[in-house]
This record gives structure tokens, C-alpha cells and sequence, in this order.
């Protein structure tokens, strides 16, 4: 009489961050998940050359999201991740950046917790500190900004519904993530809600990579400058009088655009 199988034990999903684009700034703990994963679950923005860490014969399933094309619908995605760690795998979800800002590494987990998956969350250096790192602006400096506020440029409806008075304010360094699309329409804002026409603010594009651009000016004249020199998502807006310290605090040396104010 045949035997039935016993059940193959349920593996572990690993959200992993893979920072903002320089493989060199991926985790230690990253790398050694992804070398060892049965399946690696990637988005677009991951980190150039992170898949080459990968086993031969690991799974690679690509679902990347662009602006308003999404190859995977999110839920399809989240029900991947608990199929693939039913089978037994051990799967690595891939993210560029940190999964816990603008990742929606929260949502995945929701489902991994309703449907009883283990996981753990490896944090990546988020795209607001590793641009702005290699773009030569602090996002903090007791002479301009004392705090920094991170903001989506683009919400789940796709709007820009923000609380703009409260991004508005001196002394403030803001962080767009995906809003370079919005651009004109988050200037506009900033502007009618009490910050200056010229306001310190910059773009840039492919940060921390041999792509990257940066693009320094006022909220005034930021959105044509974008337009004219061709600058297209991924990009980050940074926002705040600490714009002023690109010039003289660039150390990346990158053949990009560099626009003087």
C-alpha cells in the first residue's frame, strides 16, 4: 500500500532591500540571503548586478513595477509569495531601496501574517539617503534643516493630495519619491502654500549609479529645467535650502547633468 508524502514544511519569505542602485551598498545579510534563496521575487529598481549573486539554479521571477504599469497586479504578487514558501522555498522578495519606505513591504507581510508564512525584513539604505548622499546634499545640517520629511509624489489614486502645509515650511527638507511626474503640479504647491519662488530645490536621476544626474535649481524654474534636459523617473525631488551645499559638498563623479543656479 502506498504511502501518502508528508507535507513539504513551509519556507521562509525574506523582504529584502537592495539600497538605492550601487551594488556596494547592499547589506552584508542581503547578499548572503540572496545567494542562498530557492527563489528570488525582484522589482525593476533593484540594485545593477544584484542577480548575479544569485544561485544558478534559483528561480528568478521578475515583477517590476513603472508608473502606472504594473507587470504583477499586487495582490497576484502577494499570493505568489505564500505559494512559493508553501512548496517549501525559501524566497527572497527583492526590493529596490528599504521595503518599509515606499516598498510596500507592509502590505506583502500583511499576507504573509494571514496566511501564517514566516518572514523577516531586511532593511536597504533608502533612496532619500543614498541620493542625496551621493548627490552632495545633506538631508539635515544645523545651518538650514533640522528635520526631513519624506512624501510620495504619486498616491494609490493617482493623485499628489498632500498635506502641503505641513511639507511647506522653512527649515524643512523635503523628499519626493516618484514624483517627477508631478513635478510642475508639487512646485506649484510648495510655492502657493508659503515657500519662495526660489526655494532651493533639485532632481536626481538614477542616484548613486554611473547614470546619475542631478539638477539643482528653484521650485520656480526646476520643472522646465526637468523638461528640457530630458530627465525622466527614476528620480528623487529634494526640496529644502540644503540644495545650496551641492556645489561646494559633490563628491560623486558622475557624467551627468549639473545645472549651476
Amino acid at each position: 500500500m502506498s504511502q501518502t508524502p508528508a507535507p513539504t514544511s513551509v519556507g521562509t519569505v525574506y523582504i529584502v532591500g537592495s539600497g538605492p542602485g550601487d551594488l556596494d551598498l547592499l547589506t552584508l545579510r542581503a547578499a548572503r540571503l540572496i545567494g542562498q534563496a530557492d527563489a528570488i521575487v525582484y522589482d525593476h529598481l533593484i540594485a545593477d548586478g544584484v542577480l548575479d549573486l544569485a544561485r544558478a539554479d534559483a528561480e528568478k521571477i521578475y515583477v517590476g513595477k513603472k508608473s502606472s504599469n504594473h507587470s504583477v497586479p499586487q495582490e497576484q504578487l502577494n499570493r505568489l509569495l505564500v505559494k512559493l514558501a508553501r512548496a517549501g522555498k525559501t524566497v527572497v522578495r527583492l526590493k529596490g531601496g528599504d521595503p518599509f519606505i515606499f516598498g510596500r513591504g507592509g502590505e506583502e507581510i500583511e499576507t504573509l501574517v494571514e496566511s501564517a508564512i514566516p518572514f523577516e525584513v531586511v532593511p536597504g539604505v533608502t533612496a532619500a539617503a543614498g541620493c542625496a548622499a551621493y548627490a552632495g546634499i545633506p538631508l539635515t545640517h544645523r545651518e538650514h534643516a533640522q528635520a526631513v520629511a519624506f512624501a510620495t509624489g504619486h498616491l494609490k489614486d493617482g493623485t499628489i493630495n498632500l498635506d502641503w502645509p505641513a511639507l511647506a515650511r522653512p527649515r524643512l527638507t523635503v523628499v519626493f519619491y516618484m514624483g517627477v511626474g508631478g513635478l510642475a503640479e508639487i512646485c506649484r504647491q510648495m510655492i502657493a502654500h508659503g515657500l519662495p519662488e526660489d526655494h532651493p530645490a533639485a532632481v536626481v536621476q538614477h542616484g548613486t549609479t554611473r547614470r546619475q544626474r542631478v539638477l539643482a535649481a528653484d521650485l520656480a524654474t526646476l520643472p522646465g529645467k526637468v523638461a528640457a534636459a530630458g530627465i525622466t523617473s527614476p528620480a528623487l525631488i529634494i526640496v529644502g535650502t540644503v540644495v545650496r551645499l551641492h556645489k561646494k559638498l559633490a563628491w560623486f563623479q558622475s557624467p551627468g547633468v549639473d545645472t549651476p543656479r
